[in-house]
């Protein structure tokens, strides 16, 4: 497995000399070793951190739209981060990413910038924060199924069981919330899974390289042409009351959901692992559902209680098994 793809590190007999992809070849044999308990704890700390900013993405979306059009949400929540953004990378001066890296960042744009904002914020015009958080519970296997295909990463057999049973819990909850009958909201947000998918692992992929807060930092900057003729277009056509809620839900996804809360999920993905860190978010929805009740009062769904027993298993499981 790569160094890259994984929470072990690769400790060499022998010297080892940079490809031309400029990783460590080893010249000689090499074992496996454990990285070390602080690193993979602080790893998992800053991931949980990622996750917490994230759960709070769809009620910050809800409140957003009850002032804003979902373009003009998702294009000027887009611009605010990029701002942050980009003044912290000039501010610090960080050199422009090697070209070999930009493809990855690409990815990043267009799934995590671009793509996951504008299908979840379409999708919450129909779908309730509750309904569309349950959904969204698949993120965590599409993500490490990604960067399975991706890497060439093997998590073990115990691990994608646990994840499938955990996909499964999720699934079942969202289908019983339905009625058994996906609509619009739930294609919009089956697709958001696959975007955002290939953006978190692409992601964390890259923070093995530079720090995570310049792997998303040079993502928005790379969105802006887009982002800024989107928000005047938007602003143009779709209607606009600035609401307390309306701007505070639109302030949070700019600093905590796109920006902030990016650069602690990658950053922990570097430390402990693609495939390990996707499985955390398996407790997103059930804090998305804690939001919605608090932030929102949506009525909480009878099922979640027994849904975050068996998520929360899984959690476990797949945190102990080994790649």
């Amino acid at each position: 497995m790569r160094d890259h793809d994984s929470a072990t590190a690769t400790v060499a007999i022998a010297v080892s000399t940079p490809d031309a992809a400029g990783q460590d070849t080893p010249t000689a044999a090499t074992a496996p070793a454990p990285a070390r308990g602080p690193l993979v704890g602080r790893g998992a700390l800053l991931a949980a951190l990622g996750v917490a900013a994230f759960s709070l993405t769809f009620p910050a979306t809800a409140w957003a739209l009850e002032g804003m059009g979902p373009w003009t949400v998702v294009m000027l929540r887009s611009v605010l981060a990029a701002v942050l953004a980009g003044g912290a990378l000039a501010v610090f001066r960080v050199p422009l990413p090697e070209r070999r890296h930009w493809t990855g960042i690409a990815v990043v744009t267009g799934g995590v910038v671009l793509g996951f904002p504008l299908l979840t914020t379409l999708a919450l015009q129909t779908s309730t924060t509750s309904h569309a958080a349950v959904v969204i519970g698949l993120l965590p296997l599409t993500t490490a199924a990604y960067s399975a295909v991706r890497t060439g990463a093997r998590p073990s057999r115990t691990f994608w069981i646990a994840s499938l049973v955990g996909a499964a819990v999720v699934i079942g909850f969202a289908v019983q919330q339905s009625g058994g009958a996906p609509g619009r909201g739930d294609l919009l947000l089956f697709a958001a899974l696959l975007v955002c998918a290939a953006g978190y692992a692409e992601g964390g992929r890259l923070a093995r390289h530079m720090p995570g807060w310049q792997v998303i930092g040079w993502a928005l900057v790379l969105a802006l042409p887009v982002t800024v003729a989107g928000a005047a277009v938007a602003l143009s056509t779709e209607p606009l009351r600035l609401t307390a809620h309306a701007v505070g839900g639109l302030l949070w996804l700019a600093t905590g959901s796109t920006f902030l809360g990016m650069v602690a999920w990658y950053r922990g993905m570097a430390a402990i692992g693609i495939h390990k860190a996707s499985q955390l978010q398996l407790a997103q929805p059930l804090l998305t559902l804690v939001w919605s009740v608090l932030l929102l009062g949506e009525q909480l769904p009878p099922a979640a209680p027994a849904a975050s027993l068996a998520v929360l298993a899984c959690i476990a499981v797949t945190q102990r098994s080994r790649g």
